[in-house]
């Protein structure tokens, strides 16, 4: 079998068997067509260890980051075991892939005051009764309130939300359903939005949806479009050119470990599968203390 062919079967296998979301088998696409553009249309079998390495090289020699080396060869790795398992080749050339290993850097976080302000911001905004400004807020609010992915809060729907309990039902990586809670202000900004902003949206658009929020057009709002609002929302308090939406749940999950929250509760209101993850919190929390006590204490 031609390797392109290969690879694709493989993007196949993980989007309809594996279940993985559409975000991470793009990704994969995107490395193993880096791979192809290597490979070219040789047979699976004839790729071995050297056209792997050769392939690293070249990512090297463009200036990709260390991360990105360790996810393209993540990404090799997996497709070449999967590949064996499949009985399309005899012997795994992957198996002595060696990348560099990830530089770890700490995320992206705003204080609580920073979100105090830019929330009481958003909120004043959206007391003008402009569609897009309480959808805005409400988008911001159920973020940082719920902790959840962009991908998560573009899934939602009307009814995946209620708001008497002050949760949500959403839908996170591996189609794993999960509720989260969020506070009174998010649950103001949300029934603020569904009676003063949802409808008038949704006359924009000549379908109907029942989608939670709604683009300028009345249609689903996508990832780009939440993280436009969130980089121009955020980008001035946390002191950053490029934050993402991601930069709230980081900034979430940090508040409730300062908060005194249990780690565990932390990775399940996250939705991760390994507590691992979300130790990286515990990380940015030290960092926020041992800068507080260099400023504060007098023998720091």
């Amino acid at each position: 079998m031609e390797f392109p062919v290969a690879a694709e079967a493989f993007a196949d296998h993980l989007e309809k068997v594996r279940r993985l979301s559409s975000a991470t088998v793009r990704a994969y696409r995107s490395d193993l067509r880096d791979l192809g553009a290597v490979v070219g249309t040789a047979a699976l079998d004839d790729v071995d260890l050297e056209t792997l390495r050769e392939w690293l090289w070249r990512s090297t020699q463009r200036g990709d980051a260390r991360s990105t080396l360790a996810r393209r060869a993540a990404a090799a790795r997996s497709f070449f075991s999967w590949a064996q398992e499949q009985g399309l080749i005899e012997l795994d050339p992957s198996l002595r892939l060696v990348a560099p290993k990830r530089g770890r850097t700490l995320p992206t976080v705003a204080s609580q005051e920073a979100m105090k302000r830019l929330l009481d911001a958003q909120r004043d905004a959206a007391e003008s009764g402009d569609p897009i400004a309480l959808r805005d807020h409400g988008v911001l609010e159920l973020l940082y309130g719920a902790g959840i992915r962009v991908s998560e809060l573009c899934g939602l729907d009307v009814d995946d939300v209620d708001l008497d309990r002050g949760t949500a039902r959403v839908l996170g990586k591996g189609a794993k359903e999960r509720v989260v809670p969020f506070g009174a202000p998010a649950r103001a900004a949300i029934g603020a939005y569904l009676t003063r902003s949802r409808p008038a949206l949704l006359v924009r658009s000549s379908t109907t949806t029942s989608a939670l929020f709604l683009s300028t057009r009345g249609a689903r709002i996508g990832s780009r479009a939440v993280y436009t609002v969130v980089a121009e929302a955020l980008s001035p308090f946390v002191g950053a050119d490029t934050v993402g939406p991601h930069a709230l749940r980081h900034t979430a999950a940090t508040h409730l470990l300062d908060g005194g929250a249990d780690l565990r509760a932390v990775q399940e209101i996250l939705g991760h599968a390994s507590l691992g993850t979300t130790q990286i919190y515990t990380h940015v929390s030290a960092e926020r203390l041992t800068a507080t006590y260099r400023l504060a204490h007098p023998r720091a």
